[in-house]
């Protein structure tokens, strides 16, 4: 604990010009790890909301739930959970003018990892800002829905058990699912950029819906009948 606050004061002390006030801003803006951890079986649904955040998947070791992410007194979040079992991470802020002026939060202060085990969600919500999403090999049982506004997103063999939704503005689209593209009914759309997909396809028994605005789209399905 002493090391803790021996670190943080050496810091201020560092970048600090103004006196008190300043000082007292910068503590007031300090960032501490949090984690959040939940049983699989208490969770059908996630959705992770937040802004100025890059969301990082990763597989679950202990087949739990977890979640990292780095709290302040002016940037935190509110977690939420419903009787219908669905999670719910929103970002929040308690930000004046002065604070937005001449500060950026530091790379891994901005950034939400999240373990999940394999098949444990019918659905998966990700939206972020400025960041870009990432999603190692998951399953899931029934939808995912991914949006990116300044972002890429980027995924590995995604297996969505009904239907997968992404939406990237200024940002591209790229990675692999699983699966044959004949599985897929397909509707893309792109704007200033290009894509490997038709723009539509109405036959298949799952759904996928793909969207870049100044962005491209590179996708490519793991079946043998691409």
């Amino acid at each position: 604990m002493l090391r803790t606050l021996f670190l943080v004061f050496l810091k201020i002390g560092a970048f600090t010009f103004g006196g008190g006030y300043a000082m007292i801003a910068l503590l007031e803006n300090e960032f501490v790890e949090k984690n959040f951890t939940a049983p699989a079986e208490d969770v059908n649904a996630l959705t992770i909301d937040v802004k100025n955040r890059k969301i990082e998947l990763l597989p679950s070791e202990n087949g739990q739930i977890c979640i990292t992410y780095y709290e302040s007194d002016k940037e935190f979040y509110e977690l939420n959970r419903t009787e219908e079992k669905e999670l719910r991470m929103t970002y929040a802020e308690n930000k004046q003018w002065g604070d937005y002026v001449g500060r950026k939060t530091a790379p891994e202060n901005r950034t939400v990892r999240i373990e999940l085990p394999q098949s444990a969600l019918h659905s998966l919500t990700l939206n972020t800002t400025n960041a870009d999403i990432s999603l190692p090999p998951l399953s899931v049982l029934n939808s995912v829905t991914v949006s990116v506004n300044n972002g890429n997103i980027a995924l590995e063999n995604l297996n969505p058990g009904n239907s997968v939704t992404l939406n990237a503005k200024n940002g591209n689209i790229s990675g692999t699912i699983a699966g044959t593209m004949d599985e897929f009914a397909i509707h893309t759309q792109v704007k200033k950029g290009e894509s490997n997909l038709p723009p539509e396809k109405e036959t298949g028994t799952k759904t996928l819906l793909a969207s870049a605005n100044n962005g491209n789209i590179q996708l490519n399905f793991l079946g043998q009948n691409e």
